[in-house]
């Protein structure tokens, strides 16, 4: 009973009738719209706000910590196996939609990130947590909203994704390697273990290490194999935008085939509006001092996951000459076979380390996103953060060796259920949004003015609990 409940959910939410695709696309073009092409407008002022990002308080990680513990989580098998798929089921063109959306995503990624800022809240320890369970709360005043958005993420990410990352890792390595999936496990429970006894500060400060270095190493692997083939990126060019709007030969139904998968593949990637990236967002003590800052800092993380990270993977697919799914390749079987082609026997094992990496980095990231609703259920002290610790080292350690075909369909109703609480929050928190935003674009404008914010300058909705923006 509870199987079938599961698989019809995951029909509605992913499957036949796309509602989450739908409503996240609604969201990115609301938002768009609503912010007036905010993600356009001001996208060099992003970078801007990045530079003067990196210093953090005792109150809070820095913004520039809280954007790569984002990225922690958005990072992952993603962007290596979900862009050889789309390309694989809707072609060149797949890689153009996922442009797109990741510029819609944007604008969506801003909104959710302003008001986990908004309204966040201190922990026990004095330090900053929210996310949506808090704006829901607080902003919306449903406590029944809050509680279910809470347990999907703890189901979801806190559990279910954590132990499908310890796999992804146990599997890479005993294919590459012939390392036995259960030492996997035992070593990844041990470094996570490791991180996460420090809280969020020590995943933030793993993030600010390991973010960085592995999305260089892979954007300049990338940019060396676009150099050695700098004669077939014009042709390249043109088959992604020619493929997006269907002019080449293969007609209309490619057309959709690549709207549909790139679409659905960036929605996935980014994970703009799914309501996680907040939770890190939430945390950072930002400089100036406004919700909006880590809009604009947390924008960024959608931009470099999907138009950076996304871009790279697919440029090194199609340069290799790949033509389509055989029946018997995965999306990382792909991925690796087209890093072989171009830098020969090492290529497989960059990709399987690249892979380590990432799905790594989520692991960690998930446990942080997970804790940070413990206030919500009145669990935020040691005996509920040891119970969630073990229950996570717990789910790690089975998932490296664990089949996980029914978890993962489990996990993800968890994220669909969290995604669609999210949006409808988003959507109703609307006038916050806006109004916050437009105050920040005021004081930014004043060349005299410093840019700080107060929870009466502008209009709120619900209540705001904590004295930070007295």
């Amino acid at each position: 009973m509870l199987e079938q409940t599961i698989s019809v959910a995951n029909e509605i939410l992913w499957g036949k009738y796309q509602v989450l695709i739908i409503l996240l696309v609604i969201a990115g073009v609301w938002f768009t719209v609503a912010l007036r092409a905010l993600q356009v407008r001001h996208f060099f002022h992003m970078f801007q706000l990045m530079a003067r990002s990196m210093k953090s308080s005792r109150d809070g990680i820095s913004s520039f910590q809280a954007l790569c513990t984002s990225l922690s989580a958005r990072v992952g098998t993603g962007n290596l196996a979900g862009v050889a798929i789309a390309i694989a089921l809707g072609g060149p063109g797949a890689v153009f939609w996922m442009w797109v959306i990741a510029i819609l995503g944007m604008a969506t990624g801003y909104a959710e990130s302003l008001l986990a800022q908004v309204y966040k809240v201190r922990n026990s320890k004095g330090e900053f947590r929210g996310g949506p369970a808090y704006y829901i709360q607080q902003g919306l005043g449903s406590r029944v909203l809050a509680i279910v958005f809470a347990v999907c993420i703890f189901m979801g990410y806190g559990l279910f994704f954590s132990a499908f990352q310890a796999n992804n890792i146990a599997s890479a390595l005993n294919h590459s390697y012939g390392v036995e999936t259960s030492h996997v496990g035992l070593v990844v429970v041990i470094v996570a273990g490791i991180i996460v006894l420090g809280g969020l500060r020590s995943v933030a400060r793993f993030a600010e290490w390991a973010v960085p270095f592995m999305g260089i190493a892979y954007v300049l692997t990338a940019l060396f194999i676009t150099a050695v083939n700098i004669q077939m990126v014009p042709s390249l060019i043109t088959d992604i935008v020619l493929s997006a709007f269907g002019l080449q030969e293969a007609g209309g139904g490619a057309l959709g085939a690549a709207i549909k998968n790139g679409i659905q593949r960036g929605l996935f990637s980014n994970e703009a509006g799914s309501g996680s990236a907040p939770h890190a967002a939430a945390g950072a003590d930002p400089d100036p001092k406004h919700p909006a800052v880590q809009g604009y800092i947390q924008m960024m993380g959608v931009f470099f996951d999907t138009v950076i990270l996304c871009t790279c993977t697919a440029v090194v697919i199609l340069l290799s000459g790949f033509t389509g799914m055989d029946g018997e390749n995965n999306g990382i079987q792909i991925t690796q076979a087209a890093m072989q082609h171009h830098i020969g026997y090492y290529g497989g094992h960059f990709v399987a380390i690249a892979l380590t990496l990432f799905a790594f980095t989520s692991v960690v990231a998930n446990f942080a996103y997970a804790q940070s609703n413990l206030r919500v259920f009145s669990m935020d002290n040691r005996i509920g953060n040891t119970a969630y610790i073990i229950a996570y080292l717990a789910m790690v350690y089975w998932g490296s060796s664990a089949t996980l075909t029914q978890v993962l369909a489990a996990a993800d109703m968890s994220l669909g259920l969290m995604t669609v609480v999210n949006i409808v929050a988003l959507f109703l928190l609307s006038p916050t949004i806006i109004a916050v935003s437009r105050h920040y674009n005021e004081q930014a404008k004043g060349s005299n003015k410093s840019v700080n914010f107060k929870r009466h300058d502008c209009l709120i909705q619900g209540k705001i609990e904590n004295n930070e923006w007295d």
